[in-house]
């Protein structure tokens, strides 16, 4: 079976629920983005994907949600991809947000959805918008932590793996040329989940950030 058909068999029909408004305290747990598109009747209708990163109340799984004109049209985990007029819209997450949330024509070309104005997405998204240029400097930061975080963890994670008698046997041992006090390296660590979240907030973050972080 195929990754296409492994995305369509988990969509599940909704049951037409409203789409609740977004509340300033959802600002970091939940994602809601839309795009307007046209009907092959000559009308358009919004879709709006809505992501709770905590989970549901239910059974903690995290799904993404399809609403078309605020109502629930259909849901499923991820990754998934919902089908809809001249395309489909795919839905993936990391550990730090959405990694993933672009409307997909048949000729390949991609396009984002809309941040709620009110979520941390959109919020970065009009700071990108007003002031390119500190934009800019906050997404250079934002991976400086993440590299710098690779790089220091990475080697001290492989040198205590290389400890485990049965690893040792088979490769040796490895000694970390980084060797940082653990206040140092959990503040390495706090910058490298910082940059990997502002990362994600415009959705660049990827396995680099996952493995740094």
């Amino acid at each position: 079976m195929g990754i296409r058909h492994w995305r369509n068999r988990r969509v599940r029909a909704g049951s037409g629920e409203s789409l609740r408004r977004y509340r300033w305290w959802q600002v970091f747990g939940r994602s809601l983005r839309s795009i307007v598109l046209p009907s092959a009747d000559g009308t358009t209708s919004i879709y709006t994907v809505d992501v709770r990163h905590a989970g549901d109340m239910t059974d903690g799984a995290i799904r993404a949600r399809l609403y078309v004109n605020g109502s629930l049209q259909s849901y499923a985990q991820m990754p998934t991809r919902f089908s809809v007029p001249g395309g489909h819209i795919e839905v993936a997450i990391t550990g730090f947000g959405l990694k993933r949330c672009h409307y997909v024509r048949p000729d390949g070309t991609e396009q984002q959805l809309t941040p709620d104005p009110a979520s941390a997405e959109g919020r970065r998204a009009r700071l990108h918008h007003r002031r390119p240029g500190l934009s800019r400097l906050i997404g250079i930061v934002a991976t400086l932590f993440v590299v710098a975080g690779l790089c220091v963890e990475v080697p001290q994670i492989i040198a205590s793996l290389s400890q485990i008698p049965a690893v040792a046997d088979a490769i040796g041992t490895f000694t970390s040329p980084v060797q940082l006090p653990l206040h140092i390296n959990l503040l390495i660590g706090l910058a490298a989940v910082i940059g990997s979240t502002e990362r994600a907030l415009r959705m660049r973050s990827g396995w680099i950030d996952e493995l740094a972080s």
